[in-house]
C-alpha cells in the first residue's frame, strides 16, 4: 500500500460500544470516542474538525447529536433534538448538520452550537439514510416504503421555524424501491445528476436526479447496505446483507433499464450483514464493516482480504466512514488537513492523520529544542567573543593611555630643562 493511505482514518460507530479510530495502514487502533450508542448511518464527519455521532440511550430512550473533536475522547457538545434520530449528513465546511428522526422530520442545525434551524417534514415516518450532493448543493433522504425527496440545500438553513413539509421545500420525490432505502451514492462525474439508490428490496438503482429515470437496475439475491465507487465511477462495491462483497462495472451511460446481471462476488465472506463499504487509499484498497464488529481492508486488484482491523473491538458496528481531514479549532476552522472527498472529506493534502500528527508534534518539538540549542550556544559564543573584545580594548586603551601620559610626562620634562 502507498504512503497516502496513512493520510487516512477508518472511524466505526457501535450500538453497543465506542467510536473508534483505527489507521488503515497497520490496522492498529488510533484512538476511542466514548459516551456514545449509535444507530445505523448515524456517523458523519462535520467538516475538518468535528465527529458527529446521533447517541439513543438504551435505559432512557433519550436522544442528542454528540459532537466530538479530534483531540480529545468525550464529547465536545452534546446536541438536543426534538426526537430521536438515526441517520445524519453535514455539509463539507462543518457550518451545518442534518439529522433525520423517527416521524419523517429533518433537523437543520448549526455548528458548533446546535441550533435548530429548520424543520422540514420529508416523509411520514422513520428516514432511513441521508446524504449530500458533492457539490453541496443537494440533500436527498431515503426512506422505509422506498420513497426518495430531493432538497435544496439553501432552503433547509434559511432560519425559518417552521415544521414546513415535501411539498414547500422538496425540488423532487420519487418513489423508486418496493423496501427501505439504505444508502444514496452521488456519481461525481454525472455533475451530480446520477445517483446510486440501494434498498432492502435487493436492488441498486442507478437514475437521473433531473428527470426521475431509472437508467439501470441491478437485482442481486440479498438486501443491499451500502454502496462505493471507485475513483474512477467505473467499477462498484455493494455491501451484501449476506456478508458477501459484489462487484460490478458500472456502465449507466444508457438511459433504458438493464436487468443483465453484472457483478460477481469475492469468495472471502462475513459472518454477518455488511453494513458500510468505503474506498482508501486512492481505490485500491476497500474497507468493509460487518454487524458482527469486523472490519476487513480488501485489496481490489485480487478481491482478497489483506487485513484486519479492529481486532480489539467490541460490540458491533453500524456505521463506517473514511476520514481524510483532521485538526482545526473550536470554532472548526482547519489546522491539519488530509485527502479528501464529499462526505468524508476535502481535496487537497495539508497534513497526516492523528498517529502521525502527534509523532509530528513531537519530532518538531525535538528539533525545536535542537535549534534553541544551538541559538543558545551561538548566543554564549557571541557573548564570550564581545567580553574578548571588550578586555582587549580595554587593555589598548590602557596601552594608549599609558604612552599618552608618559609622552606628556617626557615633554614636561624637556620643557623645564630648556628653561633654566
Amino acid at each position: 500500500m502507498s504512503s497516502s493511505s496513512s493520510h487516512q482514518i477508518i472511524l466505526t460507530s457501535s450500538p453497543d460500544g465506542p467510536i473508534t479510530a483505527y489507521d488503515p495502514s497497520s490496522g492498529t487502533t488510533l484512538a476511542h470516542f466514548s459516551g456514545s450508542r449509535s444507530p445505523f448511518r448515524g456517523l458523519v464527519l462535520a467538516g475538518r474538525s468535528f465527529i458527529a455521532v446521533s447517541h439513543i440511550s438504551s435505559a432512557t430512550g433519550s436522544s442528542f447529536i454528540h459532537l466530538y473533536n479530534w483531540w480529545s475522547s468525550i464529547a465536545l457538545h452534546k446536541l438536543a433534538v426534538p426526537e430521536p434520530v438515526a441517520p445524519l449528513a453535514a455539509t463539507v465546511d462543518g457550518m451545518y448538520l442534518f439529522a433525520g428522526g423517527i416521524s419523517g422530520r429533518i433537523y437543520s442545525l448549526s455548528l458548533p452550537s446546535g441550533t435548530i434551524l429548520n424543520t422540514f417534514l420529508a416523509h411520514d415516518k422513520a428516514i432511513s439514510c441521508l446524504k449530500i450532493s458533492d457539490d453541496g448543493s443537494l440533500l436527498v433522504s431515503g426512506h422505509g416504503d422506498g420513497t426518495i425527496v430531493v432538497v435544496p440545500i439553501f432552503k433547509l438553513v434559511e432560519a425559518s421555524g417552521n415544521d414546513n413539509s415535501s411539498d414547500h421545500l422538496a425540488l423532487y420525490k420519487f418513489v423508486e424501491h418496493e423496501n427501505s432505502v439504505t444508502s444514496i451514492t452521488f456519481c461525481m462525474g454525472s455533475r451530480n445528476s446520477t445517483i446510486v439508490s440501494c434498498s432492502l428490496d435487493c436492488t441498486c438503482k442507478f437514475w437521473n436526479i433531473l428527470n426521475g429515470t431509472v437508467m439501470r437496475k441491478l437485482r442481486f439475491p440479498c438486501a443491499i447496505l451500502d454502496l462505493a465507487l471507485d475513483p474512477t465511477e467505473t467499477s462498484f462495491y455493494a455491501a451484501g446483507s449476506d456478508g458477501l462483497v459484489y462487484h460490478g462495472i458500472v456502465n449507466a451511460a444508457t438511459k433504458q433499464v438493464r436487468q443483465r446481471q453484472k457483478f460477481v462476488t469475492w469468495d472471502q465472506k462475513h459472518d454477518s450483514a455488511i453494513v458500510s463499504v468505503k474506498m482508501v487509499n486512492e481505490g485500491q484498497n476497500l474497507v468493509s464493516a460487518a454487524e458482527d464488529g469486523c472490519v476487513w481492508l480488501w485489496d481490489v486488484e485480487r478481491g482478497h482480504v489483506i487485513m484486519v482491523i479492529g481486532k480489539d473491538m467490541c460490540g458491533g458496528v453500524s456505521d463506517l466512514v473514511v476520514a481524510s481531514e483532521v485538526g482545526g479549532d473550536a470554532n472548526g476552522h482547519a489546522a491539519i488537513q488530509g485527502r479528501s472527498g464529499s462526505d468524508e472529506s476535502g481535496s487537497t493534502n495539508y497534513g497526516l492523520c492523528i498517529k502521525e500528527l502527534i509523532n509530528k508534534s513531537v519530532m518538531e518539538t525535538v528539533q525545536m529544542e535542537d535549534v534553541f540549542k544551538v541559538v543558545a550556544k551561538d548566543r554564549t559564543r557571541a557573548i564570550d567573543m564581545l567580553e574578548s573584545a571588550i578586555a582587549m580594548y580595554e587593555r589598548l586603551l590602557e596601552l594608549i593611555l599609558k604612552q599618552a601620559k608618559g609622552g606628556t610626562s617626557k615633554s614636561t620634562n624637556e620643557k623645564e630643562n630648556g628653561d633654566m
